[in-house]
């Protein structure tokens, strides 16, 4: 291979004009938003990325080289950390895909520059290998995160600019990976402080699993902007003539909340975009930065509240508390002249940085040396929190609780001296107590909450004391897995429960052991797993653990083993153990039609059933996945298993749409709630059968206190028959909401 000298030279004599502008306007990007600029470096990097990457062309067909660009030019622009990031964004994949070595790296940029790449190609190699699961995905980004956090920032951009480019990407791979952006990418981002980077990941994952809906809003949206913009000015011109004449120097602007975030509140209220009417916020930053920017926004909300009626239950003070990746801000929900509902955010123009830029806002460089502040201190308590996460936990529950407490909202909580904990909204006076200390969770036998006993199930609120009972004598229920929300609870308790088993586990072999030599009976361990499955065990552990619980007499296996299988019994297979997310059913009664088309082409001979867990019905954007007897089940793309599968077993998904059909009939589950009253029915089952022509398959119904809530299974044909019949529904006297079910 060429000197890195003689590659440099090589590769500036190529450079095109267009990527000289493009580098031009990285550089100049680099200056407005950098502390410090090394551009000869940015230059080098760029140079020696083209060269590695002369050859490559993306899935687009575009040269490969514009793919690290777009990256930098997100680190410099959105981001904004430092050159060094700058750098290792234009040289990330080199490593990886090319036949330029780390140590070349190294020697050229040094070794702040290779240890990013190396960090950056450790995940991507994680990554490329969907065998190893999502778990280890997850501990990959969280060792990553520990070494160095620009590791994570940099995969932000990467992960950013492969979803504005995933149209050209086959289908099956735009869903694994928009998949994995929403459960994973998105909810750290959010953690990470990074809002704008978190809106832009829910938008476009929503756009590839969810494209009819996603569309619908942005068109909905670009309908009423004119409307919306009039009552946005007609909103602020009041307020800001108010700010002007107490000489506040300000910005003050209305915002849309991204697509993602409407769509989610159209769901959970059942209700069409025209009817979602808190989709905007408006949002004043304030110039004055310290102590004294601190009052003004306590000021600017007393001026608020004396021109708008506030409601008193939607304010939130996050100046004097903050979230725990460093957001600030005052929240304020006031009634506008019309009576509509309008968030109101004020802030310093520091504290928008941050809540913009999170983690990346709070880092400070000076002479090579990386410094962070209080806030940076607390993010980095939670990553090392979660590398003490014992290894031996299931992978499946790892990542579950990973990505559940990533997006929760907080309550703030105290302890007895006084000292504020963050916890997630739904927390327990368990969760508090494995927050202090993993001893004292496992120690638990009681908590006053300000100065009361309460359950240790009791849900804490912002603002309580939490004083924890300790025994050294207690050890952890496992009936506490029924209520704590937190991971570190979660996980140090299901440890804990998986290590007691194994002690068990243990001892029932060593019961085993020893009747087997008395008996002078000598078998081996897979001999072992096949008389287990004799006994309908799922493995010879579970056996072990039973013998030692006292759930099974070992005399039985001591019996079997000197017996010996009959031949009829050693031809039989050991039953298989159906995996966890395999629960279907089949609900299309086809009478012969193709209903399906995978890449194109209508399914011909090829078992197919759908999925219990989610019941798509045509018109549902869905997937394929081949199980291991062949069957194709097809799955919504929002199915609550579709992350595991398309994370999991990429290899395993087609990608499949709706063909058109006559006569096929789909069960579809839906909850109907409202005002218990006579006749209520007999006037469902009226527009459902009379009016609509729909087969009704069952019926329930339960009333309490006036409320009536009723669940109906009935046959539809496809999504336009199940969106009718949900209107139609919502318009009998005294419905309230009617909702698809989702097993």
């Amino acid at each position: 291979m060429l000197e890195t000298s003689a590659i440099l030279k090589e590769s500036r004599a190529q450079v095109s004009t267009a990527f000289e502008r493009s580098l031009r306007r990285l550089v100049g990007t680099c200056q407005v938003h950098l502390p410090s600029v090394d551009e000869e470096m940015i230059r080098r990097a760029f140079a020696l990325s083209f060269w590695a990457h002369r050859n490559d062309r993306r899935a687009s067909g575009e040269l490969y080289v514009t793919h690290p660009l777009a990256v930098a030019q997100i680190v410099a622009e959105d981001i904004r950390i430092d050159d060094i990031s700058v750098a290792a964004a234009l040289l990330h994949d080199v490593v990886e895909d090319t036949e330029l070595s780390l140590g070349l790296v190294r020697e050229e940029f040094g070794e702040e520059v290779a240890m990013l790449i190396d960090g950056l190609t450790k995940i991507r190699g994680v990554y490329s290998n969907r065998t190893l699961g999502q778990a280890e995905n997850v501990r990959k980004l969280i060792l990553s995160m520990a070494q160095d956090i620009r590791v994570m920032l940099v995969k932000f951009a990467d992960r950013l600019h492969n979803m504005r480019t995933i149209d050209s990407l086959p289908r099956a791979k735009q869903l694994r990976v928009a998949t994995e952006t929403q459960s994973l990418f998105a909810p750290l981002a959010h953690r990470f402080g990074l809002q704008a980077i978190k809106n832009e990941l829910e938008d476009l994952s929503l756009r590839v699993l969810q494209n009819d809906a996603y569309n619908a809003i942005v068109r909905g949206l670009k309908a009423s902007r004119t409307e919306r913009d009039v009552y946005i000015r007609s909103f602020i011109e009041p307020l800001k003539e108010r700010l002007e004449e107490m000489g506040f120097a300000f910005d003050i602007y209305g915002r849309s909340k991204n697509v993602h975030s409407i769509f989610l509140k159209m769901n959970a209220q059942n209700k069409p975009l025209t009817e979602i009417y808190d989709i905007f916020a408006i949002r004043i930053v304030l110039k004055r930065e310290g102590r004294l920017g601190k009052e003004d926004c306590w000021r600017v909300y007393s001026i608020i509240t004396d021109l708008y009626k506030p409601l008193p239950e939607r304010f939130r003070d996050f100046i004097s508390v903050p979230k725990s990746n460093g957001y600030q801000s005052l929240h304020t929900t006031v009634l506008g002249a019309d009576g509509r509902r309008i968030e109101v955010q004020i802030r310093t123009q520091e504290m928008h940085e941050i809540a913009e830029r999170g983690v990346a806002a709070h880092w400070k460089y000076k002479e090579g040396v990386r410094k962070a502040d209080a806030s940076m201190d607390q993010f980095l308590n939670w990553v090392r929190d979660l590398m003490e996460n014992p290894r031996q936990e299931a992978a499946t529950d790892f990542v579950k609780d990973f990505s559940l407490n990533l997006y929760t909202d907080e309550i703030y909580v105290f302890t007895p001296r006084g000292d504020l904990k963050t916890l997630p909204r739904g927390a327990t006076p368990v969760d508090f107590a494995f927050q202090i200390h993993t001893d004292v969770g496992y120690q638990c036998i009681g908590a006053k909450v300000n100065g009361k006993m309460v359950p240790l199930s009791h849900r804490l609120h912002s603002g309580d004391q939490v004083e924890i009972i300790t025994s050294k004598k207690k050890t952890p229920n496992p009936d506490w897995m029924k209520f704590v929300v937190t991971h570190k609870a979660r996980s140090r308790i299901r440890y804990w429960i998986n290590e007691e088993r194994r002690q068990t586990t243990r001892h029932g072999r060593e019961i085993w052991e020893k009747r087997a030599a008395r008996a002078k009976i000598t078998i081996s361990d897979a001999v072992l797993a096949r008389y287990a499955a004799r006994f309908k065990y799922a493995n010879a552990g579970q056996m072990f653990y039973e013998i030692a619980t006292g759930l099974f007499d070992v005399k039985d296996l001591v019996h079997l083993a000197r017996t010996g299988l009959t031949r009829e019994s050693e031809e039989e297979e050991p039953p298989q153990v159906q995996e966890q997310y395999d629960a279907f059913r089949v609900h299309a009664q086809t009478s012969g039609q193709d209903t399906l088309v995978i890449n194109g082409e209508k399914i011909a001979g090829v078992a197919v059933v759908y999925a219990s867990c989610c019941n798509p019905i045509p018109g549902d954007p869905v997937f394929g996945y081949t199980s291991k007897a062949g069957m194709l089940k097809i799955h919504r793309t929002v199915c609550r298993n579709a992350p595991y599968l398309l994370g999991n077993h990429g290899e395993r998904i087609q990608p499949c749409d709706w063909s058109r059909q006559k006569d096929v009939r789909y069960i579809v589950g839906l909850r109907v709630v409202g005002e218990d009253r006579v006749g209520i029915v007999h006037d469902l089952t009226t527009v459902i059968s009379r009016n609509l022509k729909t087969n009704i398959r069952s019926i329930t119904v339960d009333t309490e206190d006036g409320v009536f809530e009723g669940t109906i299974v009935l046959d539809v044909s496809d999504l336009k028959h199940l969106t009718r019949l949900i209107t139609r529904l919502k318009r009998v006297d005294g419905i309230h909401g009617v909702y698809r079910f989702e097993q």
